[in-house]
This record gives structure tokens, C-alpha cells and sequence, in this order.
């Protein structure tokens, strides 16, 4: 038997660079192209992205026998990106209690066996995926929920937020990778360091700061408070994803997109983001 092949070292990041920069251009592309063209397309975008990263969690959990009723779970998850697109917050809040009782209903029907158990994932699963994932739908909303004007507040405010977020990955990498030498969790990430979150903070607050003030018209503080409310964030959700998987014993959610691993392990910063950028820009800048 011949022996089996070495497995490739990526580097100090762990990554596989060009398919990981290969498959973040794809799908760039396929989220301005609907923003330009046709900004409630991003909407499906979101919902699709949505039920990926729910079947996803209910992969991995499933590793520590946890069965999520993925049903209810992704058909209540996608009415509620679109009840918080089109009707907003408080149909958001009663789109999701409405799902978290159908989805408690519904394994009432498993008997009792591991109820509490299965319940308390689903929940959980709820709220971590489409709940904060639709407050990317009440971004988008913020400059109307129709297409008349392609570049709206609504669709200025999720270029910040993608590319606020983008800035903390692409900061912590060169940094971590030039200067990295002290851990800052290495129980929960081994290659997350502080120099690494040094360089995201500087990213962050400097993309924030520009874009708030010239996409925006927004003031400068804003924006540097953006950028350092979204590195804090954007490095929590990590640690947390991080921390997650190594509970269940996994290194990655899939391997559906090559060089980033699963959806949820590109969606983890992006949705603890969000609702905090969503909440700054609502009431500071629009």
C-alpha cells in the first residue's frame, strides 16, 4: 500500500490562501451584483446562507448527539429575514417566539427522551443564526424595502458592515501572520494572537472611521466607535465559534466553501456584527 499522501501545511494562518481568496471574490461578487442590481435578491441571498448555516449547526451538533428539527428551524428562520425586511423589528421579535413555540411544539412529538436537551440547542440555534442574521434584513431595510434607488442607506449601511467586518479578518491575518508571537486564547484558538487583534482594531477603526464619513456623511467618532465595536465583536463571535467546535469535536462546520472551511466559520464574525452596527448606524447616522 503506498503511503498516504503528507497533508499540506498552509502557513501560520491555516489557511489554503488562494482558494480562500478565490472563493471570498465569488461570493463578494455574488452579493454586490444582487445589491446593485436587484437589492431584495440580497434577501435571498441572506435566507439561503441562513438555512446552509442551520444545517451546518445541526451537523456539527448532531456530533455530540444533540438532533435539531431542522425543519421548522430553517422554514421559521427564512420568515424571519423576510417579515424584518419587510415589516421590521417588532415582526422580527414575534417572528422569532412564534418559531421558538412551533419548534418546542414540534419535538414535543420525539416524547421526552432528551427533550430538554434538544430544545434548549434549538433555541439556542434560533437565536445565534437567523435571528441575528435578520438584522442584516433590517439594515438593508433602513433605506426602504423596495429597489427604486440602488444606492440607498440601506444598501450603503451592509457595504459598511461587510466591509467594517472584512477589515477586522484581513487586519488580524497580517498581523497575526508578521507579527503573532502571543497567544490570546490558546486553549480556545491557538493562532489567535494579540497582535493579531492589534491589527484588526487598527483595520477596523480606520475602515469605519472612511467609511462612515465618506460613504455615509456621517461624523467621525461614529465611525471610529464602529470600528472598534466591531473588532470587540467580530473577535468574540470567532472565540466563540472557535470554542463551539472544540466542544464538539470539530475542525471545521463543512467544507462547502474551499479555503474558509464551512459557512458558519466565515458567517461567526459577521453575525456578532451585525446587530450592534445595525443598532450604531440606526440611531447615529440615518
Amino acid at each position: 500500500m503506498p503511503p498516504a499522501a503528507p497533508k499540506k501545511d498552509h502557513g501560520r494562518a491555516g489557511r489554503n490562501l488562494p482558494a480562500a481568496i478565490g472563493s471570498a471574490v465569488v461570493l463578494l461578487s455574488a452579493i454586490a451584483a444582487s445589491l446593485w442590481f436587484y437589492k431584495t435578491a440580497f434577501m435571498v441571498i441572506v435566507a439561503v446562507a441562513v438555512v446552509v448555516a442551520l444545517w451546518e449547526l445541526g451537523r456539527g451538533l448532531a456530533a455530540k448527539g444533540i438532533d435539531l428539527p431542522e425543519q421548522p428551524l430553517m422554514v421559521g428562520g427564512v420568515v424571519m429575514v423576510v417579515v424584518a425586511y419587510f415589516w421590521g423589528a417588532p415582526a422580527l421579535v414575534t417572528a422569532t417566539a412564534v418559531t421558538a413555540l412551533v419548534v418546542m411544539l414540534w419535538l414535543l412529538r420525539r416524547g421526552v427522551d432528551g427533550y430538554v436537551k434538544n430544545a434548549s440547542a434549538s433555541v439556542f440555534t434560533l437565536i445565534y443564526v437567523p435571528f441575528l442574521g435578520s438584522f442584516v434584513a433590517l439594515l438593508l431595510a433602513e433605506g426602504g424595502a423596495t429597489d427604486f434607488d440602488r444606492w440607498d442607506d440601506g444598501v450603503k449601511g451592509i457595504v459598511v458592515f461587510i466591509l467594517v467586518t472584512i477589515a477586522s479578518d484581513i487586519g488580524g491575518y497580517v498581523a497575526g501572520v508578521l507579527f503573532g508571537k502571543h497567544p490570546m486564547a490558546p486553549v480556545i484558538s491557538p493562532k489567535k494572537s494579540w497582535e493579531g487583534f492589534a491589527g484588526s482594531a487598527l483595520f477596523c477603526v480606520l475602515a469605519g472611521w472612511a467609511l462612515v464619513v465618506y460613504l455615509l456623511d456621517g461624523d467621525w467618532w461614529v465611525g471610529v466607535l464602529l470600528g472598534l465595536i466591531a473588532v470587540v465583536m467580530a473577535t468574540l463571535g470567532d472565540l466563540c465559534e472557535s470554542v463551539m467546535k472544540r466542544d464538539l469535536g470539530i475542525k471545521d462546520m463543512s467544507q462547502i466553501i474551499p479555503g474558509h472551511g464551512g459557512l458558519m466559520d466565515r458567517l461567526d464574525s459577521l453575525l456578532a456584527t451585525i446587530a450592534p452596527i445595525w443598532l450604531l448606524l440606526h440611531y447615529l447616522v440615518f
